[in-house]
């Protein structure tokens, strides 16, 4: 039923429990702080959060090594906090989904305990061991040049292991159907306590079957449709979100035949040229990215996004066109992170509110559904004194008291930024609230729009031809209704002229701003954008539009 898919106009948040708000004043965040928070993202017109992992961890890499699938870490709280955290969530009609982290597990987990205590294990099948040394030990790393090995030896088992990430987080053995069965056990729990779906981590490494030597990965997309299936069974509106960086030729094997595997999926192909275009105002290789990953299937979505709590990923662009993205947004070596992407916020990025607030609208306006990052909202900077990706990932800044208002606590899990023109004490909620033109009161306004501009979520969508090489036209169509946005990725203001040929020439509302564009004599609509200007217009049915420049 189509009002079952909530997700075609939803506004994501994305956050990390442990630095969004401490409750308890250990210096970590919380699940008490976050539910204090709710009324911020419920103003904000956030209706639905996204949790990074929460679950018991060692904590070796930003809980992504987790080590109980069915709890939540002491730090974070109890199981009760969680489950008061969802009703508050419910009563403001925020949906909440969280990470599927199940390509792999932490090595502290009990299951992998068992697996290295001999062949004979209960779980020695539910990870992948090579009793001899692997040809292919050291290749196929995620994080070249900080990560060593793809099989480490243990001493215990005395077998190599295999790890598509870090060597504490061993790789679960897909192909096995007791692990299947158990992370659709996984699935089923969090279901009843609540969440309306799952963000899937790592999607392509957990479809492959990892096995030693060189080879030629085999992806078992079946196991998509069998989660997808006992994950509608279980409730029939939750979603999969999934994280698959791959080619757009790809997407097709993820979302399904007919929508049968994923719901949603990030656009990173997309976003790649989103930076790009905002470093040389070159649109062209974004519209080709745009029409590249076009969505044939209704129920299928993409998910697009800015910053997240990763880095910003350039790997599918050309050497050239990486090169000019370093050289705009992350000129220094500090800021850049395995020789492919930017360990930077957007903000410290563009590093002017105007580029800031047209990323915004372009992404807002892109066919899918927008996911934010915390602290994006009020600008917050990064701090690169932290290693890698940890330089994105400070405490939220709520406030110029201590610690930012995030805690009470002397030292936190990690540092806030304290100091230059990101510092808490120049940004943060409580300022920007009374600031009426302030970044956080425009996103205010930006979420609201988009959640009223039904077309982008539901409708047919083409890119306009103006003949201008910055500016990116698109027109949206959904039951009779027609949305017309333009951005100027230029420094300087151009002027465009639109010919709508429509059986009634009407007028165009801005939805920014209290103007319309009524055409002229001819017909003709002339629209000007300032420098890194964007415009909303909704106009009545456009049977067919042509563009002169």
């Amino acid at each position: 039923m189509t009002e079952d898919l909530w997700y075609k106009n939803a506004i994501i948040y994305s956050l990390d429990l442990e630095t969004f708000m401490d409750f308890d004043g250990d210096g970590v965040g919380d699940f008490q702080g976050l539910t204090r928070r709710l009324d911020y993202l419920h103003a904000m017109g956030v209706d639905t959060v996204w949790l990074a992992p929460f679950q018991p961890t060692p904590n070796k890499d930003n809980g992504y090594d987790i080590k109980d699938y069915y709890g939540v870490d002491q730090r974070h709280g109890s199981s009760g906090n969680f489950v008061e955290f969802m009703h508050q969530a419910k009563k403001r009609g925020i949906k909440v989904i969280i990470d599927l982290v199940v390509n792999h597990t932490s090595d502290e987990h009990p299951w992998f305990k068992d697996s290295r205590s001999s062949k004979d294990a209960k779980h020695r099948d539910w990870y992948v061991w090579s009793d001899k040394k692997p040809s292919d030990w050291n290749e196929g790393m995620v994080f070249p040049g900080v990560q060593e090995a793809t099989w480490t030896y243990d001493k215990k088992a005395k077998a190599w292991y295999f790890h598509r990430f870090y060597e504490f987080q061993p790789d679960l053995n897909m192909d096995n159907p007791e692990v299947r069965a158990e992370i659709n056990r996984i699935v089923g729990f969090w279901l009843e306590m609540g969440v309306a779906g799952f963000r899937v981590d790592a999607v392509p490494f957990m479809l492959e079957t990892p096995a030693p030597g060189p080879k030629n990965p085999v992806y078992k997309f079946s196991y998509l449709r069998d989660l997808r299936r006992f994950l509608q069974w279980r409730r029939g509106d939750a979603i999969l979100l999934g994280e698959a960086n791959v080619l757009p030729e790809e997407t097709k094997k993820y979302f399904g035949e007919e929508g049968s595997g994923i719901h949603l999926m990030f656009n990173f192909y997309v976003n790649q040229y989103m930076f790009y275009a905002l470093a040389t105002s070159d649109i062209e290789p974004l519209k080709e990215a745009l029409e590249a990953t076009r969505i044939q299937f209704p129920t299928s979505q993409w998910a697009h996004f800015l910053r997240n709590h990763d880095e910003l990923d350039l790997g599918r662009l050309t050497e050239e066109q990486r090169q000019k993205v370093f050289a705009r947004f992350g000129p220094d070596e500090n800021m850049q992170l395995y020789d492919r992407g930017i360990r930077r916020r957007l903000s410290t990025m563009l590093g002017n509110r105007q580029q800031s607030e047209l990323a915004y609208s372009l992404m807002f306006s892109l066919p899918g559904t927008p996911v934010i990052r915390y602290g994006d909202e009020i600008g917050m900077g990064d701090d690169l004194s932290l290693k890698e990706r940890d330089a994105v990932r400070t405490p939220m800044q709520w406030s110029d008291d201590k610690q930012a208002g995030f805690s009470e606590a002397d030292k936190l899990i990690h540092p806030i930024i304290d100091k230059g023109p990101y510092a808490y004490h120049h940004v943060n909620v409580e300022t920007q609230r009374r600031i009426p033109d302030s970044l956080l009161n425009w996103m205010t306004t930006l979420i609201r729009l988009r959640q009223e501009c039904t077309e982008i979520g539901w409708g047919d969508w083409q890119i306009l031809e103006i003949n201008n090489p910055h500016i990116l036209g698109m027109h949206y169509m959904w039951q009779g209704s027609s949305l017309l946005i333009f951005h100027n990725f230029d420094e300087k203001a151009h002027e465009i002229v639109l010919d709508l040929e429509q059986e009634t020439k009407g007028k165009l509302i801005d939805l920014m701003q209290n103007e319309e564009s009524i055409a002229d004599e001819e017909g003709q609509h002339h629209i000007t954008l300032p420098a890194y200007g964007y415009r909303w217009f909704r106009a009545g049915d456009l049977s067919h539009i042509m563009q002169k420049g």
